[in-house]
């Protein structure tokens, strides 16, 4: 009975799923699969049910408590201890050899767990060298991985290991949703009858599934299908080339499915819509990076597409310095007067700074998608929170490895390592009728992990630029956003604003969000942009900060259209800008920067600033949670 599972064919709905899975058991070159989704929506009960379709498939689950121990291998304690020898003891890799590799809630998994299984999962072959112990073997296998959106995303590096990636999405027709708890408590009330009655689908979908792993080995794959699976990946701007290979081995799969053995157009389609969707790249990010196409290489006017040409109308006017308006709407006008003149100063400067005063009212607030990364790697003693995961120096935390003690004082030790470094070596010395004889060589101490809290130092732009089409209404609902993000995650917030012909330091290093949000809410707009007075300030505060407390983990987070207009130390107030902006990026501070600019022709002023920092830049919109694209990119 405990063997008995839900069976696979069993699950209502959930098709793109099912057939990831499916496809990865047909041609497990595809890399694996990474199925996301809300709670509740079978994607556990989908990965479990493959022993029923494919039980030569060996799919073993790993735990997200497992140790580096458990997971590459290890000396075998009591063989050393019997016969002093140092022999290898397997770990989970080695198990998993020419099967899968499940981890439920993979987004949690540890940084240095990841890595380990990363690095076999691109070898191949997994390479112990610990303890005096040299080891190496096959580890053949492909990655499942299930995560739930909401309790953060995925890094990376990890993201783009997986083959495909399908979403997960619960039912909505009334009658299906139904019939889902109709099944489901008729195997729990008896799931030997419940298996039976689905034994003969199971045993369909099994017999198609080992007969496309037969053809699969006859199916030819074109010189059109490449290039057609390459251009797929070259409109999706996806980095490195494994977008192409996955497309490629999917459309196999799909191929050797239906019993073919050539691909088809349709096969190279319906591949590139699971493998693409979490490699993709925002269009606009890369536009930006690339360089104008060769003419030798456009296609006829006749065939190209109408929206493209438009793009490119709209895009020249940004390239230019000062661009030429011919607009009519007095916002544009308005707008127009805030471009930035050859010495990096607005030519509305007299205008800002004799407008009156404006409070605007914040926009409403909304659920923030990823847009902060952890601080990874960091090593603190203290601290409290939810945002990052960091090393602790004390006793407190997640044991994740150990390590070798640095200088006299040993603390924390990590027993199991320790005995297993000294138990080769207790038939050479004088044990004294002790099985294990234990050195101070062979001591090793923990490293442990935990989460913490950063300290984010909102600099907030509420010159008179920023009253053009009431950007600081969107200025301030974005704000709000992400301190609310910042209090479910245990964060400090400080916050500074500059404007006329200073900055000002509104609210000191402190957890109460909701002073940051009355001194926002309060904040008016209007004069000049002292852009360079503000960054100044934030690296000074931070620089105070991190003197008091050594376990500080700062982030600057800047929000500006980047139009300089004022500055005491130079004529050009940009200038000036970008220099404060590359001493923070020297001084290696995590930064954030925040575009509000929402004028008709953008001068990317703050990706320079950004790229001074050494930081990320997004535009307000990207912020949103329903931007899915930001939110499956990038991680926590």
């Amino acid at each position: 009975m405990a063997n008995i599972t839900f069976p696979f064919a069993a699950v209502i709905g959930q098709e793109k799923a099912k057939n990831a899975l499916i496809w990865n058991i047909i041609n497990p070159k595809i890399g694996g699969v990474l199925i996301s989704g809300e709670k509740g929506t079978a994607k556990s009960t989908l990965v479990r049910g493959l022993a029923g379709i494919a039980p030569w498939i060996k799919i073993i689950n790993l735990p997200l408590n497992i140790s580096e121990d458990m997971l590459i291998g290890s000396i075998d304690f009591e063989h050393a201890v019997k016969h002093g020898e140092k022999r290898f003891e397997p770990g989970l890799l080695y198990y998993a050899n020419g099967g899968a590799i499940y981890v439920d809630e993979v987004n949690l998994l540890s940084d240095h767990i990841a890595k380990s299984l990363l690095e076999a999962a691109s070898s191949g072959e997994c390479i112990v060298e610990r303890e005096g112990l040299s080891y190496r073997h096959e580890a053949r296998f492909f990655l499942i991985g299930s995560m739930n959106p909401e309790e953060g995303g995925l890094r990376p590096q990890l993201l783009d290991r997986f083959g495909l990636f399908v979403e997960a999405e619960g039912e909505h027709d009334l009658r299906k949703r139904a019939e889902i708890a109709r099944r489901r408590l008729e195997y729990e009330k008896s799931p030997s009858l419940f298996e039976g009655k689905w034994l003969a689908e199971t045993k369909k979908l099994a017999v198609s599934i080992e007969r496309a792993r037969n053809t699969l080995l006859r199916v030819e794959v074109t010189e059109n299908a490449m290039r057609l699976a390459a251009s797929f990946a070259q409109e999706s701007n996806c980095a490195g080339h494994r977008a192409e290979i996955a497309i490629i081995e999917t459309a196999k799969a799909i191929t050797a499915f239906d019993s073919r053995t050539v691909l088809s157009i349709d096969d190279i389609s319906e591949a590139a819509k699971y493998a693409l969707p979490h490699r993709a790249r925002q269009q606009e990010e890369n536009r930006q990076q690339q360089s104008p196409p060769d003419p030798e290489l456009e296609p006829d006017a006749s065939e190209a597409d109408s929206n493209s040409q438009e793009r490119r109308q709209e895009s020249e006017p940004a390239e230019n310095s000062r661009p030429e308006r011919e607009s009519s709407d007095p916002e544009d006008i308005e707008s127009g007067k805030q471009d930035i003149s050859e010495n990096g100063n607005s030519e509305a400067s007299e205008a800002e700074q004799e407008a009156p005063e404006q409070i605007f009212d914040p926009a409403e607030a909304f659920e923030v998608s990823s847009w902060l990364k952890e601080t990874r790697g960091a090593i603190v003693k203290k601290g409290s929170g939810k945002r990052s995961l960091v090393t602790t120096g004390s006793k407190h935390g997640r044991y994740v490895r150990y390590t070798l003690p640095k200088g006299s004082d040993i603390s924390d030790i990590a027993l199991g390592a320790t005995l297993r470094a000294a138990a080769a070596n207790t038939k050479i010395r004088h044990a004294n009728g002790m099985a294990v004889s234990i050195s101070e060589d062979d001591i090793r101490i923990k490293i442990r992990e935990r989460r913490t809290g950063n300290t984010i130092v909102f600099v907030v732009d509420a010159s008179g630029s920023m009253g053009a089409r009431r950007q600081m209404s969107a200025v301030k609902g974005a704000i709000l956003s992400l301190l609310n993000d910042a209090y479910r995650k245990r964060d400090k917030v400080s916050l500074i604003a500059f404007r006329k012909e200073s900055a000002e330091l509104l609210l000191g290093i402190t957890r109460s969000v909701d002073l940051a949000e009355k001194q926002l809410s309060v904040l008016p707009t209007g004069g000049l942009t002292p852009l360079a007075a503000g960054i100044d300030m934030a690296y000074d505060i931070v620089k105070a900060a991190q003197i008091k407390d050594k376990d500080l983990l700062p982030v600057i987070v800047l929000v500006t259209d980047g139009r300089a207009t004022y500055s005491d130390n130079s004529p050009d107030a940009f200038a000036d800008a970008l220099r404060a902006a590359s001493r923070i990026g020297a001084s290696k501070y995590k930064a954030v920067v925040i575009d509000s600019d929402r004028n008709f022709v953008r001068l990317q002023l703050a990706e320079k600033l950004a790229e001074a920092m050494n930081a990320d830049c997004y535009q307000i919109e990207d912020l949103h949670a329903a931007s899915v694209l930001a939110a499956v990119a990038l991680s926590l």
